[in-house]
């Protein structure tokens, strides 16, 4: 299955463009990432673990996240949102608080899982925190089971790709 190049979603006669993360990225992925744990995952977590959880996603840690698996970022008047995969497994999903809802998130999550599907993959994996769980089930995910992490419960869950 391949990834269309004009599928590109307008929003307010803007495109989203879904690109390879490039070196120079990690300080605006950073501060996507950095501004969608204090904006939103705030609601659901205490403080401490939105401290703990902005320190592990430093510019230095996206870079080296980028150099282990395969990143991708939406760019829009500057980035967007960003989603990681390695191979149908899917990590670092976060979309700007002022991208919501205007599908960048869906966007990411339909690149990678084409790319996993062309490569034969039956189904995608992620583990979702309790802010992005529902986001996730809306796209057809769907639990698997719970674990436990360092930031709290960790929902893992999977959508067929055939």
């Amino acid at each position: 299955m391949a990834v269309p190049h004009e599928m590109h979603l307008r929003q307010n006669a803007e495109v989203v463009e879904i690109r390879l993360f490039r070196s120079g990225d990690g300080p605006a992925v950073a501060d996507v990432i950095e501004r969608c744990l204090r904006e939103l995952n705030s609601r659901d977590y205490p403080e401490e673990i939105i401290e703990r959880m902005c320190a592990h996603f430093s510019a230095e840690r996206i870079v080296q996240l980028a150099d282990e698996r395969q990143m991708f970022v939406a760019e829009r008047a500057g980035i967007a949102g960003t989603v990681s995969r390695d191979g149908n497994k899917v990590f670092t999903m976060f979309v700007h608080p002022r991208a919501i809802g205007q599908g960048v998130g869906r966007r990411l999550m339909r690149h990678i899982e084409a790319l996993a599907a062309a490569e034969g993959y039956d189904y995608m994996e992620t583990g979702a925190s309790v802010t992005g769980h529902g986001f996730y089930q809306r796209l057809g995910y769907v639990d698997v089971r719970t674990s436990e992490t360092e930031f709290g419960v960790n929902y893992i869950l999977r959508k067929p790709l055939r």
